[in-house]
């Protein structure tokens, strides 16, 4: 089951994705989650202790492991170098493991409008490719708010595209752009999840201003989320609001995607 979770800053994408991580883990899961963002806060959401977090570090920020695998210096543009450099070896190696979830970071390239043509995002894409290949694991893309990493080679791979949402036009219309991007490489396995949601009413704004996307479920508002973070300690244990409202979604999920 290969998932990746998308949305505005700050909706929540990274909460909800150590909430999936965490229940699948329980449940015997081989999971993999893997960190996309450029600022990584996957392991403090996941209550990684300090010792664990040390040894975290993005693959887009270890320069001499891109250039021994590209030939290229990071930073550089044009010339010579590999664009499919070898990265199986990379998610065991740079990967690490707390209560049953292992955890890769992989940082950020501008990988956008533009694109880059450099080592780094070679080396990035590369590596989404081959995790997106690989067999019986849960594969769990904390993403930033766009589909830049997932191509049309890639993209019959990706189970799910999750988009997470407040109860906010402006967090709406980021999930707009973010389903017309997804429809540009041919991703149409999408849900809303809403985030951050006090009552009903909310839950309603969602669903009347939702860009024709079915809606998953909501987690609701509960300050134990900030809680937390601020104890350092695992959202998936501390606010139970959170952990039965992400079970009921992992439900739907298995019975429409496995």
């Amino acid at each position: 089951m290969k998932i990746a979770i998308s949305g505005k800053g700050g909706v929540g994408k990274t909460t909800l994705t150590a909430l999936l991580a965490q229940l699948w883990a329980d449940a015997g899961r081989d999971v993999l989650a893997v960190d996309a963002d450029p600022a990584p806060c996957l392991a403090g959401a996941l209550g990684f202790p300090a010792g664990l977090l040390a040894r975290l570090r993005p693959i887009a920020e270890m320069d001499t492991l891109i250039e021994e695998r590209t030939g290229a210096k990071p930073g550089t543009v044009g010339g010579f170098f590999t664009i499919n450099p070898r990265v199986d070896d990379l998610p065991d190696r740079f990967s690490v493991a707390h209560r049953g979830v292992r955890l890769l970071e992989m940082g950020g390239v501008d990988m956008g409008g533009s694109g880059c043509i450099c080592p780094e995002s070679a080396m990035l894409k590369t590596l989404f490719t081959h995790l997106l290949f690989r067999q019986d694991e849960v594969l769990l893309l904390d993403m930033y708010a766009g589909v830049e990493h997932l191509g049309r080679a890639t993209v019959d791979f990706v189970d799910a595209l999750l988009i997470v949402v407040e109860p906010t036009r402006r967090s709406l219309g980021t999930a707009r752009q973010i389903k017309q991007l997804a429809a540009d490489i041919g991703l149409d396995h999408l849900w809303l999840v809403g985030n951050k949601v006090r009552n009903e009413d909310e839950a309603a704004f969602i669903r009347a201003e939702s860009p024709d996307l079915p809606l998953l479920g909501v987690l609701p508002a509960d300050m134990g989320v900030q809680e937390a973070d601020r104890l350092g300690l695992p959202v998936y244990d501390h606010v139970p609001s959170l952990r039965t409202a992400a079970r009921q979604m992992a439900t739907v999920l298995e019975k429409e995607i496995l």
